[in-house]
């Protein structure tokens, strides 16, 4: 009566005869905002266009960027749309502190971070490519790390968070698709070595030490052209933050127009609060119908940093969708 699935495994089985969806009357999407980071949009949309007109369908997720409003609009008929009240959101119990360096600087100084520990870390990067980047210079530095990203297959990124669960590798080097889901008692120290997009994406972020009670620290590297950015999300931080350049006596010299700039793509690219919920609730339409709202996680979806090389395209008067078509099936 309830098929729980992933999007590829469900698809198999469609294309297999072994499960048909004619009579399907209820679709859940959850976690919405993941799915589309880990790339899985038009598999999505492949298992929708195979569904009956007159489903009823919810949407989960913990942000509201565009790439979920654009997949809402296309399949959701006048949704209704419950907003949650945010978690906790100060990060109490993590040693946060950030360093404002030039981008270039970024590597030596994880380095420098690094070395003297004793548990494991995370590093967080905002995209696939620097992922690599970072993984291909540790392994260079003789350091055992695994890595992260949305192109990886479902297998390799399972052995690599294994080896990493298991102590086999003292670093992992993700993208925001591992910053949710994660429970690794050993993690000492996360490292933001790029400032995330999102406010709710820093929290979910640090959230990966500290687990259980244990003492933790986060760092974020914040470039000179991320200033803006990082000052957005440091007005959420309910808790002393220490700054390292002041500690390090690391001199800077901003251009003051960077001070000021930020992305202006966080919340779905609006800049409201009211673009992103965070919380225990979702919602649901009829007739095809539906809401979104979340019920537990983080995350964000992919945006304008993480889509070097991407062929998708926005949407036109061509009746296509905004990634440029219906279906790669």
């Amino acid at each position: 009566e309830i098929i729980v699935a992933t999007p590829g495994r469900l698809i198999d089985h469609l294309k297999r005869g072994s499960i048909e969806l004619g009579d399907i009357t209820h679709i859940v999407l959850d976690e919405a905002d993941t799915m589309l980071d880990m790339g899985f949009v038009d598999d999505i949309q492949f298992i929708l266009d195979l569904s009956p007109e007159d489903r009823v369908m919810s949407l989960y997720s913990a942000t509201m960027p565009t790439a979920i409003l654009r997949l809402s609009e296309d399949y959701l008929h006048n949704p209704k749309q419950f907003l949650l009240d945010a978690d906790d959101l100060s990060g109490e119990g993590i040693d946060q502190s950030f360093l404002v360096i030039k981008d270039r600087d970024k590597f030596k100084y994880l380095l420098d971070f690094i070395k003297p520990l004793k548990g494991q870390s995370i590093v967080f990067c905002s995209t696939k490519y620097r992922t690599r980047d970072v993984a291909k210079y540790l392994h260079q530095e003789k350091y055992n790390a695994v890595a992260i990203e949305g192109d990886m297959s479902q297998s390799r990124r399972e052995q690599s968070m294994a080896k990493f669960r298991n102590g086999k590798a003292d670093i992992l080097v993700a993208t925001d698709v591992a910053s949710r889901g994660i429970d690794v008692p050993r993690v000492e120290l996360v490292v933001n070595y790029d400032v995330p997009n999102q406010e709710m994406a820093y929290f979910h972020r640090i959230g990966r030490t500290a687990r259980a009670g244990a003492e933790g620290r986060a760092i974020t590297f914040v470039s000179y052209s991320s200033v803006g950015d990082w000052n957005i999300i440091k007005r959420q931080i309910k808790v002393p933050l220490r700054d390292l350049n002041q500690e390090m006596n690391i001199q800077i010299s901003i251009p003051d127009p960077l001070k000021r700039q930020s992305s202006g793509r966080r919340y779905g690219g609006g800049g409201s609060r009211s673009n992103y919920s965070r919380g225990g609730g979702g919602g649901y339409g009829r007739g095809g119908g539906g809401g979104y709202g979340r019920g537990g996680g983080g995350g964000y979806g992919r945006n304008s940093r993480d889509d070097r090389g991407s062929k998708r395209k926005d949407s036109g008067s061509d009746g296509k969708n905004s990634y440029g078509g219906r279906s790669r099936w």
